[in-house]
């Protein structure tokens, strides 16, 4: 059937398409099969406030970032063209390209921190920190920071693991408090194999793995996790290492409480539906994953 004053499309109650220039068309994911710029659907599900487009102040928006404290964003999903994504590992050659992740600092923010290019930087988030080096650079902005997600791998054993050519043998443990502490023992080194470039190898760094250092942040609305950081810099203390990490699984479950109290209780719904069937993912499973099994009343 096909509504004459919005030229919708609908079987059996369900929207399934639009008219368009007299010609029947799937039309987009959405309830009403037409580009919605008023979501009833995020109303619906209990967010009225983001029914309409709008601008949302996020946890590293600039009001919340005091860069005179030495409060910086981190950018931390950024991506250099030699490598691809973190899925360019085994990639000898390009790891001979881009073997390291420094932290890329605005002179003007070099500084007020006090470090030069090469120096060792203490990047401090809300659970811990790691060890890097500085490049300072006009290529970022000030009061922002970056460092590339591509490199930091490393191993507890020379014979397991992943590959020698990009990974740092390191010593994994928690002290008496519950902190958890890495440190490199060993950098990248030439070796023999049966692969003659294992033994050109002419770097000794292979970039810090600052995942390890990042709180759970679950988006309140999405529940995908929100990157980018909001963190303090400052030079390395005396006995900080390149690549030393730091974290504190205490903090790091506080954390994590924090954002899920931000969250709303699930919109109560007769057919069980627990997500929008319309809201597109990436690889989208059956619409049968996106309802829960309802408890029998009693």
């Amino acid at each position: 059937m096909v509504d004459s004053q919005t030229d919708v499309i609908s079987r059996d109650g369900v929207k399934i398409g639009v008219m368009v220039d007299g010609k029947a068309c799937e039309g987009f994911p959405t309830p009403s099969r037409k580009l919605e710029f008023y979501s009833a659907t995020m109303k619906e599900w209990g967010w009225p406030e983001g029914a309409v487009p709008g601008y949302t102040h996020s946890h590293v928006h600039p009001a919340n970032i005091d860069n005179e404290h030495g409060e910086y964003l981190l950018i931390p999903t950024f991506r250099l063209p030699t490598l691809i994504h973190t899925r360019s590992h085994n990639a000898k050659w390009l790891n001979e390209i881009s073997n390291a992740n420094p932290v890329w600092i605005h002179p003007v923010d070099a500084q007020r921190i006090g470090v030069q290019t090469g120096d060792l930087v203490r990047v401090n988030t809300e659970i811990g920190y790691y060890v890097n080096r500085a490049w300072v650079t006009e290529g970022i902005r000030p009061g922002v920071v970056a460092c590339s997600h591509h490199m930091g791998r490393w191993r507890l054993e020379t014979g397991r693991g992943t590959d020698r050519w990009n990974s740092a043998k390191v010593a994994l443990g928690k002290d008496q408090d519950g902190i958890w502490r890495m440190r490199q023992l060993e950098g990248v080194r030439p070796y023999a194999s049966k692969d003659p470039d294992t033994e050109r190898i002419f770097w000794r760094e292979t970039g810090v793995h600052q995942n390890l250092t990042f709180p759970v942040h679950p988006d309140p609305v999405s529940g995908m996790h929100c990157w980018h950081q909001k963190v303090t810099v400052e030079p390395a203390q005396p006995t900080d290492r390149y690549a030393d990490i730091s974290v504190d699984p205490a903090k790091a479950y506080l954390v994590y409480k924090q954002w899920m109290a931000m969250t709303r209780p699930q919109t109560e719904r007769a057919d069980g539906l627990r997500r929008p069937l319309w809201m597109i993912r990436p690889y989208r499973p059956a619409a049968s994953a996106f309802k829960r099994t309802l408890q029998p009343t009693r």
